[in-house]
């Protein structure tokens, strides 16, 4: 390939400005300086490009050579990924450390994947068998619970001649295949594919099932669906590090992409120490054998964060037309739009709205639109998912801030974290009144055939309640609560009850960090039926502090203790009990 050589003439921190670069293109990566770092081409004017380096650019000086690779920053794809630890770049951090300690080196050249390692592959055609982009030609058993799926490369359809069984390297041709111009294609099990491009699909889906998280506030108030996308917006110390760390645990997906953007250096340590100690509730093997890894911290150069998130939807893309069902977790978009910003104003472009871009909001929307149900590429039915979960990170808590305005006029779920909640230990720290979920009317359905028909009913006689009582506690905090009647009264402590011991999770109780939603569904009928009677036996003079002391009381504060395996008969039990002592309350 012929390489064109610029050579510097302007570093401003992680840009450079580089001379003789007419024949270069838009987003070609480039090696600066002797040093070899990465860069990538932002603009070009004439014969100077602006590069955005990827590494730290201290040191360098005007007159260094450039070199372009004529070819956009892209991400290796194959057996591997799993249970892998990159930085924003796709660099695989363990890899580096055993090559230069601790510190990363400027300029080190490391493969994402190991070309030394062999895989066992499985054929799942034969010699004769027509193929097309996305068909998958075999299989890798890549750990004890995830199967890797070897696909046809894109642009690519023909006829196999030939494909082997054995142990191989990524790298070494497993099948060759025909085209229809009749010439021969070699395969391998590895393929490449640019960041900032989309991995086409055949046609994109609606989203008619929930991911099931097993939170009881997002799966009945605030449900995701699969293939849906959410934004976590709250103030620092709110839990939203936390919440990702919930879903990616408990979530219904195949596989989790969780990518630390920009994230505080110790806050990354946790998820890189816990998620491999983490046991996985489905497979009881650690967490981390279906996890792929993105650590991009704070002191890292800031236009590695920027690629990052690409980085990150890319692999999931990857995995979704293998028909997986992927979970992304991208912490934090704010700290990705910083870097947004900076490498914006050291390019001296027209700042908009709190010197973000003018571009921000469609950055983000190319950066969202990614996910979702897709029909994939291949001759089949497949169906893949990629559900994208971002935080965000308003300074102050400021949701009026362009990053938050801007996200939530894309994402459908908006999950607000409220730091008074996180200040009183309710976690997960989501504000009922603020937050919300467009998906509602498109799951009503799913949840009246599977859960039950009342489901819909249920949901929102518990939000009616607690938006009455947050108009009965202004009343309260201006008279006090003896002026209120009997009845609101009971309406108090119900939207007391549910906000205790329906929406508070603890996520360090076996029993009470994960909730089915048959479980759910039977928590919230015995609390509602506990309002219900209760409104009905005040309305007829029983003394309202004789119903709220009622035995049946605790058991119903402990519903959230009682064992998944247990089904329905403890709360058969309760809400007998329930009847029997409110119904001797109204006779007495």
């Amino acid at each position: 390939m012929m390489m064109n050589q610029g050579r510097i003439v302007k570093v401003s921190g992680p840009l450079v400005v580089a001379e003789n670069m007419r024949n270069c293109n838009m987003l070609d990566v480039v090696h600066v300086s002797e040093m070899n770092l990465i860069g990538e081409i932002l603009e070009i004017h004439e014969d100077k490009a602006s590069i955005q380096v990827y590494e730290e650019t201290s040191g360098l000086g005007p007159g260094e050579p450039v070199v372009t690779t004529n070819a956009p920053l892209s991400v290796e794809l194959g057996p591997g990924l799993i249970e892998n630890i990159f930085d924003g770049i796709q660099r695989p951090l363990e890899a580096m450390r055993a090559a230069t300690g601790d510190n990363i080196t400027r300029g080190i050249k490391l493969q994402a994947l190991s070309r030394e390692k062999e895989w066992d592959f499985v054929p799942t055609v034969m010699p004769g068998d027509q193929v097309q982009a996305g068909d998958i030609i075999g299989t890798v058993q890549e750990n004890e619970v995830f199967e890797h799926r070897i696909m046809v490369p894109y642009d690519i359809e023909g006829t196999i001649e030939s494909i082997e069984k054995g142990r191989f390297t990524i790298d070494t041709p497993v099948a060759k295949v025909k085209t229809k111009n009749g010439n021969t294609v070699e395969l391998t099990m590895l393929q490449k594919w640019p960041v900032r491009k989309e991995r086409p699909y055949k046609e994109k889906l609606s989203p008619n099932e929930p991911l099931i998280t097993g939170q009881r506030i997002i799966d009945t108030l605030f449900p995701i669906a699969s293939g849906g996308v959410a934004a976590i917006p709250g103030p620092f110390g709110s839990g939203k590090t936390v919440v990702q760390h919930q879903l990616a645990k408990w979530a219904e997906a195949d596989l989790v992409v969780y990518i630390g953007c920009g994230e505080r250096g110790n806050e990354m340590t946790d998820v890189l120490m816990e998620f491999p100690e983490l046991k996985d509730p489905k497979t009881g093997h650690p967490l981390m054998k279906r996890t792929v890894l993105i650590a991009n911290t704070s002191d890292m150069p800031v236009a590695a964060r920027e690629a990052s998130i690409y980085t990150g939807i890319t692999i999931a893309e990857y995995f979704r037309d293998m028909g997986y069902t992927v979970a992304l977790m991208a912490d934090s978009t704010s700290r990705w739009a910083e870097a947004l910003r900076e490498m914006s104003g050291r390019l001296e472009e027209m700042p908009g709205e709190e010197g973000y871009p003018a571009y921000l909001a469609s950055r983000l929307s190319q950066f969202y639109e990614r996910a979702g149900k897709v029909k994939t590429l291949s001759s089949g039915d497949r169906i893949g998912a990629i559900s994208a979960i971002g935080a965000v990170s308003p300074p102050g808590g400021d949701l009026s801030e362009p990053v938050t305005q801007a996200t939530l006029r894309i994402v459908k779920v908006f999950w607000g974290l409220d730091y008074n909640l996180s200040y009183r230990r309710h976690f997960p720290a989501i504000n009922w009144l603020q937050s919300y979920s467009l998906y509602l009317d498109k799951l009503d359905e799913w949840y009246r055939e599977n859960v039950s028909r009342d489901w819909n009913k249920y949901r929102s006689d518990m939000m009616r309640i607690l938006q009455e009582e947050a108009e009965l506690q202004e009343i309260v905090q201006l008279v006090g609560i003896d002026s209120l009647s009997a009845t609101d009264r009971v309406t108090l402590e119900a939207a007391r009850s549910i906000r205790e011991d329906y929406l508070q999770q603890n996520a360090f109780n076996e029993e009470d960090t994960y909730t089915t939603l048959d479980k759910q569904f039977r928590m919230l009928k015995i609390i509602l039926a506990f309002y219900e009677k209760s409104q009905e036996a005040a309305k007829k003079g029983v003394d309202i502090n004789s119903l709220f002391s009622m035995p049946v009381r605790e058991k119903i504060s402990r519903m959230k203790y009682i064992p998944q395996t247990e089904e329905g008969k403890p709360f058969d039990e309760i809400e007998e009990e329930l009847s029997k002592q409110i119904e001797s309350l109204i006779g007495g």
